[in-house]
């Protein structure tokens, strides 16, 4: 199989080169889109990140693929349901860094509840004033997990190891988990409304879509923390403006966030004097604020995560090859 690599940095090139894919395989440390999609239209599988889009429009300029293989376990930025109309398999990295985005979580977490950033950014002002610094006691507060798979599980362990009581919502249950970890399930209106802190780690699907907006929002505890480090599609920006405005949110850690894709191409705007594009204006408004963080989809970016994202790419083209599919997406 001729494979095409997309948004690939040097240091993946490399492997990739030293894969049993050497031979066959192109790498572009450029997106896929529709008009380069041509250029590759001979490849049997092509490889992308989750910047790239790839839509049923780009499918059709690319008439000999048989496989989308994507190096994140999303598969939002897929038409999965186009590629099975036309006899695509779709695969993924279901498993690649579950306890490396918890980390990162907790990294946010604990960002935000010792005001940590805004004391660094102080004392390089040469600020080592406490005033507006005081943070408060993991210790006895209630987290709130939403989407309780295999990152939020490891949420959850590091809660308990700082003995903080848990509350989990997801479309499956496990008595067992609940049992050996110590932490309960309960509705999401229940864990939006007893959480001093809410993790979200739900994928994001037409159900969860905007799921923290103002009506959810209206429900949680006055001064919750919220920590998104799974889709920025899941939580209504202006909505989180709105409650930060009024103090319904103490703050936010955002690993990803709304438009994140059009910061890549307007991040100049952001801190510039020009209007940014409507869509990235709730952003600026986070972005100045002492009681938001974000981060720039990072959570993913350890080197040890990243090597298994690659690995698990290449054998899951290596598998679909020997007849052996894994991994593989459904519409």
């Amino acid at each position: 199989m001729r494979v095409a690599f997309f948004e690939v940095q040097s240091w993946e090139r490399e492997l990739i080169e030293q894969s049993p894919l050497a031979d066959r395989a192109e790498s572009y440390e450029g997106c896929l889109n529709n008009k380069c999609a041509s250029l590759v239209g001979g490849c049997d599988a092509i490889s992308v990140f989750v910047y790239c889009p790839v839509d049923a429009e780009t499918m059709d300029q690319m008439p000999g693929l048989k496989l989308i293989t994507t190096r994140s376990t999303g598969t939002d930025h897929i038409d999965v349901a186009a590629a099975e109309q036309r006899g695509i398999a779709v695969a993924n990295v279901p498993e690649y860094g579950a306890n490396t985005v918890a980390e990162h979580t907790f990294g946010l977490i604990l960002g935000l509840s010792r005001k940590i950033f805004l004391a660094h950014d102080r004392v390089r002002s040469d600020n080592f004033a406490l005033e507006g610094l005081q943070g408060f006691d993991l210790k006895e507060k209630t987290l709130g997990v939403v989407g309780a798979g295999s990152i939020g599980l490891h949420v959850i362990r590091m809660a308990r190891a700082l003995s903080m009581e848990v509350l989990a919502y997801d479309v499956r249950e496990s008595a067992i988990l609940a049992e050996v970890l110590g932490f309960r399930y309960a509705a999401l209106e229940e864990v939006f409304a007893g959480s001093d802190v809410i993790s979200l780690h739900a994928p994001l699907v037409p159900a969860t879509r905007r799921m923290v907006n103002r009506e959810s929002l209206a429900r949680m505890k006055r001064g919750v923390l919220i920590v998104n480090t799974a889709r920025g599609e899941l939580i209504d920006t202006e909505a989180l403006v709105e409650a930060l405005d009024s103090g319904q949110v103490g703050g936010a850690g955002l690993d990803v966030f709304e438009g994140e894709e059009a910061v890549k191409e307007e991040s100049v705007l952001l801190h510039g004097d020009r209007e940014p594009p409507s869509e990235l204006r709730p952003l600026r408004s986070l972005l100045e604020r002492d009681n938001v963080i974000i981060t720039p989809h990072m959570g993913f970016y350890s080197r040890e995560a990243l090597r298994r994202i690659l690995d698990t790419t290449i054998e899951n083209i290596l598998a679909f090859e020997r007849g052996e599919p894994q991994n593989l997406v459904r519409g």
